[in-house]
């Protein structure tokens, strides 16, 4: 039998054991933050701003993200999917990363068609989005593609979501009327956002300089993705970011779709940011590991970039998330301001660095404009925006010394007794972290 007869024979095998497998008590599920945060009565998606996490209800951020994705799953079973794993993708979509004609050949007689084809020219690579024929089992089809093609990369098209919550603040800030900083002499710092969408208009946001990226050019302002870039340049009476008044090109990959947060969306997003030189580059997203998002970052890497990325909140004893546990990612997770970790941030090798994550206030659309935020979403932009000034463009050289500076800064690494706390090399940033009570 031929490889195409193989391939052809091998997808319609897998057509009658196609089945959703929605996810159990113990399988952790990923979901994209730019979707919404809750269900309005009607069961229509909201958008994270309308619906806050109230402490004395849902504590443990595990069990929320658990919720919302077993309601995205019944909500969405024609967009939305799950991979033999439980992980959320979407549905009849796979992604090929420098796929060789022949495979792409085979794939096509076999049914599939190309989607999407992306072409990364900075990193000369190329990302195409095959789609399944109807009625064709997704995860069947993988194995055969990558049997014919051991030097390509085949995934599915993961989901990917934020990895904190917001929770309701007590009063609007007091500060509100205060001047936007001036700008500093010289170039100001330049960074990268991929997240959900950003107010750029935000009143934190005033004096810094926001480039959009994503959604045919429409705004979707959300509450995870304007907390983050906040915490980045922002500026506002007694809330500050890390580098307040910087520039930042900020993509969303989410456009209050449920199918937003994809892989394909992320490679594109880095893309972007490639092409606009931009040296450090945060990441408040987990998911499961991806190929073709792997070899993203990998190419990312290769250019310079520093990638920041959250660790997620599904728990010390949980197994990795992504990107932060890939090779050379900046892994981030979140204390509190006692400087211990929280209950919930992951633990292992992929931890760099830990940073306020809790007992701390951003920015939020809508009324009041900041809330009080919890998870590593909220550590790793401080800890991107601590490494900013240092690496204005890709360098591969000057991304390693910039690490190796803001390791010497940090503390409270190891116990007295010298025992490793789970913090990386410890804490940086602790006096970037706004008290909601100083708001009221």
């Amino acid at each position: 039998m031929n490889r195409l007869a193989l391939l052809c024979a091998l997808l319609a095998c897998g057509h009658a054991s196609a089945q959703l497998h929605l996810p159990g008590p113990n399988l952790p599920l990923n979901l994209p933050s730019g979707l919404s945060q809750g269900l309005g009565q009607a069961g229509s998606l909201i958008r994270p701003a309308e619906r806050l996490v109230d402490r004395r209800e849902l504590p443990d951020l595990r069990s929320l993200r658990f919720e919302q994705g077993a309601r995205l799953l019944r909500l969405y079973p024609d967009r939305i999917e799950a991979d033999p794993r439980g992980e959320p993708v979407l549905r009849g979509e796979l992604l090929a990363w420098n796929p060789s004609p022949a495979a792409l050949q085979a794939a096509q007689a076999a049914g599939m068609t190309v989607l999407r084809e992306d072409r990364l020219e900075e990193l000369d690579q190329v990302v195409v989005v095959l789609a399944v024929p109807a009625g064709g089992a997704t995860a069947a089809m993988l194995e055969p593609l990558r049997a014919l093609d051991p030097d390509g990369h085949y995934d599915f098209n993961h989901l990917y979501m934020g990895s904190g919550g917001a929770l309701p603040a007590a009063a609007p800030a007091a500060a509100a009327d205060a001047d936007p900083p001036s700008s500093a002499a010289g170039i100001a710092p330049r960074m990268g956002l991929v997240d959900s969408g950003v107010q750029a208009d935000h009143r934190a946001l005033r004096g810094a300089t926001v480039r959009s990226w994503g959604c045919d050019g429409a705004a979707h302002p959300a509450a995870h993705g304007t907390a983050v870039a906040a915490l980045m340049v922002g500026r506002d009476g007694r809330f500050r970011g890390a580098v307040p008044g910087a520039t930042l090109y900020a993509a969303d990959i989410y456009c209050d779709s449920p199918t937003g947060g994809s892989a394909e969306r992320i490679v594109q997003a880095l893309a972007w940011l490639a092409r606009q030189q931009v040296g450090v580059i945060n990441l408040s997203l987990v998911g499961p590991s991806n190929g073709v998002l792997e070899r993203m970052v990998a190419a990312m890497l290769a250019r310079g970039h520093l990638l920041v990325a959250a660790v997620g909140n599904d728990g010390p004893a949980a197994p990795p998330l992504f990107p932060a546990s890939y090779p050379g990612v900046v892994g981030v997770t979140g204390v509190d301001r006692d400087g211990r970790a929280l209950p919930e941030a992951a633990r292992g090798p992929q931890v760099q660095f830990a940073a306020p994550g809790n007992h701390m206030a951003s920015a939020s659309p809508g009324t009041p404009p900041y809330r009080t935020v919890r998870g590593t979403s909220f550590a790793a932009p401080i800890v991107a925006g601590l490494l900013a000034p240092a690496l204005p463009r890709p360098d591969r050289e000057r991304a390693r010394a910039a690490v190796a500076a803001l390791a010497r800064q940090a503390t409270d690494g190891t116990a007295t007794d010298g025992t490793d706390k789970g913090l990386g090399r410890g804490i940086v940033g602790a006096d970037i972290r706004t008290d909601p009570a100083s708001l009221r």
